[in-house]
Order: C-alpha cells, then sequence, then structure tokens
C-alpha cells in the first residue's frame, strides 16, 4: 500500500481549500501545522472518505521533520508552510526567510531517506523581475521583497534537489483570493470591511491603499485544483505559472465588492496601506500549464468576489469579538 498524502501548512488559507479538494479522493491524508489544528472549518467530506488526520509539525525542526518522514513515507506532499506576507515581510525578514527557505530544505533533505514521493513546492510570482507585460516561466527573477527573494531562494534549493534526483514540480502562484483569506491582504480586507460596515461595527468609510495597482487574480479553489493538477501531470524540476492570464486593478475589486451591498461606503485612501513598493502591473503568462497541463480557471472573478464577501458577512455574525471588529489599520 502507497502512503498517504501529506499537506504541510495545511491550516492556512490555501491549504484549507486544499484538503477540501483532497476530501473527495480516497486516499489517505496527513495535515502539518505549527499548532496540528485546522484554523478553517472544513467543508463536510463526502460520506465514507478518510478523516485527515493533523499532527503538530514545525518544518524548523529538521530532527522532528525527518522523523515524521520516515514513518508516514508519504506518496506525495503538498508543500504549501511558510510565510505568505509580502507586506509585512520588511519588518519580518529574518522570520520570513527562515520559514520558506530554512523550513523547505529541512522537507526536502528529509524527502532523500524515502523513495516514490513526489513533492509539489508552492512558489510564488514574486521572484519576477517587475515587467509591463505577461510573465511566463522563462521571465528575468529579480524579487522586490524580502518575502520574493525567500521564496527564489526556496525555488533554488527545491531545483537543486530535483537535479539530485528528487522528484519536485514546482508552482509559481500569481494572487490568489477567496473565502477564508487573512484580512491582511487587499481583497479580503476591503470584504471585511464592508461586511463591518453592513453588520454595523464600523462608520461607512472604506480604508485603501494604492487601487491603481493591476494584479492578475485567481479563486483559491481553482489554484488548489490547479496544484492537484500538477501534482499528477506536471514535469519534475519544471516551474509552470498559475494565473489567469487577466489582470485587473484592486479599484475593479473594490467596486465588485460594492456591487454585492446596498449600503454607501465612501473610500478612503489611507497612506498607512501604501506599500513600500507596489509594482504597477503583475500578470501573468499561462500557456505553459494550459498546453502542458490542461488547467484552466473556471471560476469567475463576480463569483470570487461575492463569495469572499459572504465569508466576512458571517464572521461579523460570530458571537466573537474579534471575529466583529472592524478591520485592522495595517491591512492593505
Amino acid at each position: 500500500m502507497s502512503g498517504p498524502i501529506l499537506v504541510t501548512g495545511a491550516s492556512g488559507f490555501v491549504g484549507s481549500h486544499l484538503l477540501d479538494l483532497l476530501a473527495h479522493d480516497d486516499d489517505p491524508v496527513v495535515a502539518w501545522s505549527r499548532s496540528g489544528h485546522p484554523r478553517h472549518a472544513p467543508a463536510r467530506p463526502p460520506a465514507g472518505s478518510d478523516a485527515v488526520r493533523w499532527e503538530p509539525v514545525d518544518l524548523l525542526e529538521a530532527r522532528r521533520v525527518s522523523e515524521r518522514i520516515r514513518e508516514l513515507r508519504p506518496a506525495k506532499i503538498y508543500h504549501l508552510a511558510g510565510s505568505a506576507q509580502v507586506g509585512t515581510s520588511w519588518q519580518t525578514n529574518y522570520e520570513t526567510l527562515q520559514a520558506n527557505v530554512l523550513g523547505t530544505h529541512h522537507l526536502l533533505e528529509a524527502v532523500r531517506s524515502i523513495t516514490g514521493c513526489r513533492v509539489l513546492v508552492a512558489g510564488s510570482a514574486a521572484i519576477y523581475a517587475e515587467a509591463d507585460g505577461p510573465l511566463a516561466e522563462e521571465s528575468a527573477s529579480r524579487p522586490s521583497s524580502p518575502y520574493g527573494l525567500s521564496k527564489l531562494a526556496q525555488e533554488m534549493v527545491a531545483s537543486e534537489a530535483a537535479r539530485d534526483g528528487l522528484d519536485i514540480v514546482v508552482a509559481r502562484a500569481f494572487n490568489h483570493i477567496g473565502p477564508r483569506q487573512d484580512a491582511g491582504y487587499a481583497a479580503p480586507s476591503f470584504a471585511r470591511q464592508i461586511a463591518a460596515i453592513e453588520a454595523g461595527h464600523a462608520a461607512p468609510a472604506m480604508k485603501v491603499g494604492n487601487l491603481s495597482a493591476r494584479r492578475d487574480l485567481t479563486d483559491v479553489r481553482d489554484t488548489v485544483r490547479a496544484y492537484r493538477l500538477l501534482m499528477t501531470r506536471g514535469r519534475s524540476g519544471r516551474p509552470y505559472n498559475v494565473c489567469s492570464g487577466r489582470a485587473c486593478s484592486l479599484r475593479e475589486v473594490v467596486d465588485g465588492l460594492l456591487a454585492c451591498t446596498r449600503i454607501e461606503v465612501t473610500v478612503e485612501e489611507d497612506p498607512a496601506r501604501l506599500r513600500r513598493h507596489d509594482a504597477p502591473l503583475v500578470l501573468g503568462n499561462p500557456a505553459r500549464i494550459h498546453e502542458e497541463i490542461g488547467w484552466t480557471p473556471a471560476i469567475d472573478l463576480e463569483q470570487t468576489l461575492r463569495d469572499l464577501l459572504d465569508y466576512w458577512r458571517k464572521v461579523m455574525a460570530s458571537p466573537s469579538i474579534d471575529a466583529r471588529r472592524a478591520d485592522a489599520q495595517t491591512a492593505p
């Protein structure tokens, strides 16, 4: 019998949606997080499917990682764990590099002790140099943040391991949004503020940063579907952009969310929400993943924004005082 599927960073935004997707398969799943517990309420798995087994594992603890990999002998590993914040990575550069680079190194070194395991490393489009057109996998790398630098170094670790014979596929994800995403990111920050205003927890004024920036946005549920296809069909050592090939401005995101509510909301620029560096355009070329893997996004932006706002409406209806608080001033 083959080993289980292992998901690192399983309690995070993307991890929770990947677990929802994997629940429809018959394979047993082991979920790693530092706490060993889910942070988000999972979707109900199909009747008869295997339950997810949670384990508390910190990827910075090399010995613990090595022991558990030898014991589990996973057949597949979705490596999602790490630091995902671009804006705050200037203040947490050491922790960001440690989580994304050293954590990946510990995991891949542990995988060397077993055979037949395929690893998907969730990389990032933040490795690319700024450009005024679509970014392909061959485009130049020049990260503009400590986060981007950490993801480039992570990919270099993965590429070196692949050259040594490990079976590794790299997914370069562009911006992905959807329900459960933390309000430290732009789209959920907007949605949370609207939901707070609707619930009477905040004044009818939305605080925003730079709305002219244009981003290639994909629904997180499409992103994890791409990950599952890449796990099966992707070529080892080969990176794949996970993107829509379309860019929209953050102003369009705000307008799309406001179209989902009947309340009157003013939009005010907040200097505290402006990033140190904000590329005017981040747009991906999805040709490789379309042609080689057969993946295309299925969920349109309007549906994503409706689902995102509905999620934050449910959060605001929660009895938790913290959940009902208006959006933090540090959000983008």
